[in-house]
């Protein structure tokens, strides 16, 4: 594979980087707590499922296709939507997002069947993607070098967290139909939020010949170190998306739970993944290399994986496997979301970078509940395993291959 060369971008200015004398806190609180209601938009089908089968007649292969609903979008055009951060604003595509996700989740609260309700999570899907290319660019210029590091590991949080609170509180609301009229509320005031609470980008990016972004994508999209992290990135998915999207049918059908006691017992497993990511940041911070920390986790995940699945374990360690599970999964998303922007020469191409990331983690989305929902629905759960583990595996490899790009940056760094 190439590695990523320099381009020129004299209409596009740097991210506000070395100049910028102090972090902009709140607007990084804004656009985490937007992120908050973005990843609702994720998290609410997993807890919404037992009603949506009931209401609707789904079973659990339907289930996951609805929840890969999101990925299919990503596999298509994360890439470009990421390439056009630089023509059109990152915090105007985080705005226009949130506005789709508001639209598409108050049409899907009527929705009578399941095509219907499939057509706005397309909507729905398409705002989260527009969303979450475009936040590490708007973090990058809201803070200063020496914060980046705690920045993106709370940035990274922001998935498993939206997903703790959309299982946590989801079963305890009347229907799913209220919760996602709740869910465009929130998403239309976290719209809101960031219009008036980031300041926008200080030049005119819109200036940007589209031939030039074209070749931004295409540099990216053929360097090893951002490819290696989108497939990491993908694997990764792929074990978390698969396993804890049905975590509540699990706890249903093995710990006997209510719905509500299954969401409140997802959203501690799921939220501990942010313990994770937070660790992330201060072993980073400290110096700790991110492919490490990288194989660490994913080696974990699947050996959690395996315990819980496929060696007839009595419930409460299954559960406790679970945490452990997405505890360790929590050292991964930011050192490979902090590892995108490092990989990159030119602060311009960060967006893409991310595109290129966020399309590994869709495909990975896409593959994961189906593949997940459909073994466990022809062969049982203990069969489960052996999925999750394989792309364990080849997330481990990955990481240690990713070890020789982030050595070269350094060495180019320095």
């Amino acid at each position: 594979m190439k590695s990523l060369a320099l381009t020129s971008h004299p209409n596009v200015p740097l991210p506000l980087t070395g100049t910028l004398e102090r972090t902009d806190w709140p607007a990084v609180a804004a656009v985490f707590f937007a992120g908050l209601a973005a990843a609702l938009q994720v998290g609410k089908t997993a807890i919404a499922l037992p009603a949506l089968s009931l209401d609707l007649g789904l079973d659990l292969r339907m289930g996951g296709w609805l929840m890969s609903v999101f990925g299919v979008l990503g596999v298509i055009a994360s890439l470009p939507a990421g390439a056009m951060v630089a023509r059109l604003g990152d915090r105007g595509l985080q705005v226009a997002g949130l506005s789709a996700m508001a639209v598409g989740s108050a049409l899907g609260s009527q929705a009578h069947s399941l095509n219907a309700l499939l057509a706005t999570r397309v909507l729905e899907g398409a705002g989260f993607l527009l969303f979450a290319v475009a936040g590490a660019s708007v973090l990058q210029r809201l803070s200063r070098p020496q914060d980046r590091t705690v920045v993106f590991a709370i940035w990274s949080c922001y998935m498993p967290a939206g997903m703790a609170l959309a299982l946590a509180t989801g079963a305890a609301l009347d229907g799913w139909r209220g919760f996602w009229e709740l869910n465009a509320v929130l998403c239309a005031a976290a719209a809101v939020l960031l219009w008036f609470g980031v300041r926008a980008g200080s030049a005119p990016v819109a200036a940007t010949a589209w031939r030039q972004i074209a070749r931004d994508a295409l540099a990216v999209a053929g360097a090893r170190g951002p490819l290696l992290l989108a497939l990491i990135f993908g694997l990764y998915s792929l074990q978390f998306y698969a396993m804890l999207s049905f975590l509540p049918t699990l706890l249903i059908q093995r710990m006997q739970v209510s719905t509500a006691d299954a969401g409140l017992l997802s959203a501690i497993a799921v939220g501990s993944n942010v313990i994770g990511n937070l660790t992330a940041g201060a072993l980073l911070r400290r110096g700790a290399p991110r492919w490490i920390l990288i194989a660490i986790a994913s080696a974990a995940m699947g050996a959690a994986a395996v315990g819980a699945f496929a060696l007839g374990l009595p419930a409460p360690w299954v559960f406790a496997l679970c945490v452990l599970f997405a505890l360790a999964g929590g050292l991964l998303p930011a050192s490979t979301v902090g590892g995108a922007a490092q990989l990159v020469p030119h602060p311009a191409l960060i967006a893409v970078a991310m595109g290129l990331l966020m399309q590994g983690s869709y495909i990975g989305q896409v593959i994961g509940p189906w593949l997940f929902g459909s073994v466990v629905q022809a062969a049982g759960w203990p069969i489960a395993s052996i999925p999750v583990a394989l792309a364990a595996l080849g997330a481990v490899g990955a990481a240690f291959a990713l070890r020789r790009s982030f050595a070269t940056e350094a060495a180019r760094a320095g």
